[in-house]
């Protein structure tokens, strides 16, 4: 039986109230939400104590998890992971810092940090340079990640959208690079099928093992729903239940057809189809 966890990114469904979010989601089967905290506020780190205990608690009161973060650099405005500039480097840390926070404050255990438009190379006077000031922020939310039990994961995107990570032997190589336990990296299906050499499935198998996979994206190549498109998810679902994995897998489309929540409940019924046929034994 899979111990994985499929969980829903928040946005898909963002037109809803959170409570709305979370009933729907129990109500179509999915485990949990990821959130993508631009849609709790503007500027995220000013939540108060009160108000992400609520939020932890409209989850809680349908049965479900606030699982991770994802989308993290968007809001507020000026952000850059790579930026030379030293007050927006410095107020990119504070607001990674708070983003791990505000993540084990809504009792999720997961990060990910793509914003492919807030990682540019040219956000620095070379290559090398971007590159460390990346470093020296991914180590300094990883080591808070660490203290509050929660794995901090950058996520490798196509070459389409970003010029920094663009593949997960990249993000491996990040990932010794910073040295932190509890920093990591994932697969997202759409970057892999945009940038990557080999299938889902076989990066799946092929870097797995070694522990640095942490969490799993999965959208079509055409920015749907899984279901939604000309890809089959079986391969990618069988890679992991051979794999053992026990982390958590999120639904991330950014075309939202017909609409966001047409979209998600097909979306978890095509994914729990798969993983019981995969699971039947006679």
């Amino acid at each position: 039986m899979t111990r994985f966890r499929i969980t829903l990114c928040n946005e898909v469904i963002g037109a809803m109230s959170f409570a709305q979010q979370c009933a729907f989601a129990a109500a179509t089967g999915y485990d949990g939400l990821e959130i993508a905290p631009f849609t709790l506020s503007d500027d995220p780190a000013t939540l108060t104590s009160s108000q992400r205990a609520e939020y932890r608690r409209a989850a809680e009161r349908e049965g479900i998890a606030i699982t991770g973060l994802h989308w993290l650099l968007n809001v507020p405005a000026g952000l850059s992971l790579t930026s030379d500039d030293p007050e927006i480097h410095r107020r990119t840390g504070e607001h990674m810092l708070a983003m791990v926070d505000l993540c084990a404050d809504l009792g999720g255990t997961i990060i990910v940090h793509g914003s492919p438009k807030q990682r540019p190379l040219a956000d620095a006077q070379s290559v090398d340079r971007a590159r460390k000031n990346a470093v020296r922020l991914l180590r300094l939310a990883a080591r808070r990640a660490e203290t509050v039990g929660v794995t901090y994961c950058i996520e490798p995107l196509s070459p389409a959208l970003t010029d920094f990570v663009t593949s997960v032997r990249e993000a491996l190589d990040l990932v010794e690079e910073v040295g932190a336990p509890a920093f990591a990296t994932m697969i997202d299906t759409l970057a892999a099928w945009g940038g990557e050499d080999e299938e889902p499935e076989a990066l799946i198998r092929r870097y797995m093992p070694a522990g640095h996979i942490c969490h799993i994206h999965l959208n079509d190549d055409n920015a749907r729903a899984p279901g939604q498109g000309q890809r089959r998810f079986a391969p990618v679902l069988k890679a992991l239940i051979e794999m053992g994995y026990e982390g958590t897998i999120g639904v991330e489309p950014f075309d939202y057809h017909p609409d966001g929540p047409t979209a998600a409940a097909r979306a978890i019924g095509y994914l729990r189809g798969i993983v019981e046929t995969l699971e039947y034994r006679p």
